[in-house]
């Protein structure tokens, strides 16, 4: 198995620790400020990259835009794990050539773009994209006094551990 996918594998197991080990009022939890925003929206956001990857069609066009967004996956547990683990089961079961190049839809302020990429890259992206989310989710777990205990939780591994500064 390429690495890309392993280390995507290795951080979505991070999701399926989390939603292990909560319950749905918490998942759908928008009350903290400023964005008000939950930790199942992440969750989801999260998993719609993927899924859009996966949508890629016959052209070999995958569109970033264009996502599921399910509020069940936002707001019960069982049905992210679900979701979560039909994701997993497409990285695990299906052979990606890293190097086949592909056109990725996106919106990055300014309407619709499309960019080249290959599916390595957009596999890295996603797995960067679903850290930057953990972080997020840290501090919402924080808000709501929800103790995860992950230290690498939401850290990118290139982050200097405290420790190392100190030294």
């Amino acid at each position: 198995m390429n690495i890309i996918i392993q280390s995507t594998l290795k951080t979505l197991q991070k999701s399926k620790n989390l939603l292990d080990k909560l319950e749905d009022n918490a998942l759908c939890d928008a009350s903290l400020p400023p964005y008000y925003s939950s930790i199942g929206t992440h969750i989801r956001h999260i998993l719609d990259f993927y899924d859009c990857i996966f949508n890629l069609d016959s052209d070999r066009v995958i569109d970033l835009t264009n996502r599921s967004r399910s509020k069940d996956v936002e707001s019960k547990c069982d049905s992210a794990v679900n979701y979560l683990n039909t994701i997993i089961e497409k990285l695990s079961k299906t052979d990606f050539d890293m190097d086949e190049t592909v056109k990725v839809i996106d919106d990055l302020g300014l309407g619709k773009t499309e960019i080249k990429y290959t599916l390595g890259a957009i596999f890295t992206q996603a797995n960067s994209h679903t850290i930057h989310h953990y972080a997020i989710i840290n501090y919402i777990l924080e808000g709501l006094k929800i103790s995860f205990n992950d230290l690498d939780f939401g850290y990118n591994p290139t982050t200097p551990k405290l420790s190392s500064t100190l030294n």
